[in-house]
C-alpha cells in the first residue's frame, strides 16, 4: 500500500472517531439530565463517602486518619472506573435504543473505531467527573489529589483501562443474551467496588472471598492508590502487577467483544435491534 492510501486510510479512521464523538456529545447536549452523573453525582458520592471518612477520623489517631484518608482517595479512583465504564456503555446503549445498532454496521465505521470513539468520549467525561469529584475533595474534605507524587498517573490511568475492559464485556453479554442485560453495566461495577478493596484492604473481607479479590487488577490498583494517598513509597512493585492483570483483562475483553460481535452478525442477532 503507497504512503498516500495508508494516509487516507488514516485519515478516514480519525474522522469516524471522532463522528463517533461528535454524536454522543449532540446527545448528551440535549439530554442536560446527562451532566447529573457526570458531575454532580459525583460531588455528592464525595460528600457521603467524604463524611464518613470524616468521622473515622474524629476518633483520633494515626490509624484513623490513614482510614479516612484511604475512603477519599478510594472515591476519587473509583470514580475513574465508573465514569469510563459507564460511557462507553451508556454509548453502547444509545445505539440500541436509538435502533441505530443495524445501520451502524452496514457503514464504513469498524467496530474498532466506533469503541475508539467511545472511549474517546468517555475520556472527556472522565475528565469532568474526576476534576469534579477531585474539587469537592479539596474544598469540603482538604484532600489534594496533585499532592499524591507521579505514581497516582499510572494508576488512574490503569483504573480507566479497566473501566474500558469491563464496557467491552458488557457490551458482548448483551449482543449475546439482549438489550435486557443492559443491568450488567451496573451490576458489574457495584460486584467490583467491595471485591477490589476500594476503601479497605481486602485482608478484611470473609476468607471464603479472598481469592476473588486476588484475581482481580482493580484490587492490585486500589491497594497501590491507597498507599500513594497516605504518603507510603509509591508501591511501583504493585502498580507491575496491577499493569500486567489489566492488560490481560483487557486482551480478554477484547476478544470476547469481538468473539461476540462475529456471531451476533453471524446468527442475525441484529434483528432484536430493529
Amino acid at each position: 500500500m503507497s504512503t498516500d492510501a495508508t494516509a487516507e486510510t488514516a485519515g478516514g479512521a480519525l474522522r469516524r472517531i471522532a463522528a463517533v464523538v461528535v454524536r454522543h456529545w449532540y446527545v448528551t447536549r440535549r439530554s442536560p439530565h446527562r451532566f447529573l452523573e457526570i458531575g454532580v453525582w459525583p460531588v455528592f458520592d464525595m460528600l457521603l463517602y467524604g463524611s464518613i471518612a470524616m468521622y473515622v477520623r474524629q476518633a483520633g489517631g494515626d490509624a484513623a486518619s490513614r482510614t479516612a484518608l484511604s475512603v477519599v482517595a478510594g472515591i476519587v479512583m473509583w470514580h475513574v472506573v465508573y465514569q469510563s465504564q459507564i460511557a462507553v456503555s451508556a454509548s453502547f446503549f444509545e445505539e440500541i435504543y436509538a435502533r441505530q445498532l443495524p445501520s451502524l454496521l452496514t457503514t464504513p465505521l469498524r467496530p474498532v473505531e466506533w469503541v475508539a470513539g467511545a472511549a474517546l468520549q468517555g475520556l472527556i467525561r472522565v475528565g469532568v467527573g474526576i476534576a469534579a469529584v477531585s474539587v469537592a475533595a479539596a474544598l469540603l474534605f482538604r484532600f489534594d489529589l496533585t499532592e499524591s507524587g507521579a505514581a497516582i498517573v499510572p494508576v488512574m490511568a490503569l483504573l480507566l483501562l479497566t473501566g474500558w475492559a469491563i464496557a467491552m464485556i458488557v457490551m458482548g453479554v448483551v449482543m449475546f443474551l439482549g438489550s435486557g442485560t443492559e443491568t450488567l453495566a451496573f451490576t458489574l461495577l457495584f460486584i467490583v467496588l467491595p471485591l477490589s478493596g476500594a476503601f479497605y484492604p481486602v485482608s478484611v473481607l470473609p476468607e471464603a472471598i479472598r481469592p476473588i479479590s486476588a484475581v482481580l487488577p482493580t484490587t492490585y490498583t486500589f491497594s497501590a492508590a491507597r498507599a500513594v494517598a497516605t504518603g507510603d513509597p509509591s508501591p511501583w512493585g504493585e502498580i507491575g502487577v496491577a499493569a500486567l492483570a489489566t492488560v490481560a483483562l483487557m486482551a480478554a475483553a477484547l476478544a470476547f467483544a469481538t468473539f461476540s460481535l462475529r456471531v451476533f452478525q453471524r446468527r442475525g442477532f441484529v434483528s432484536r435491534y430493529q
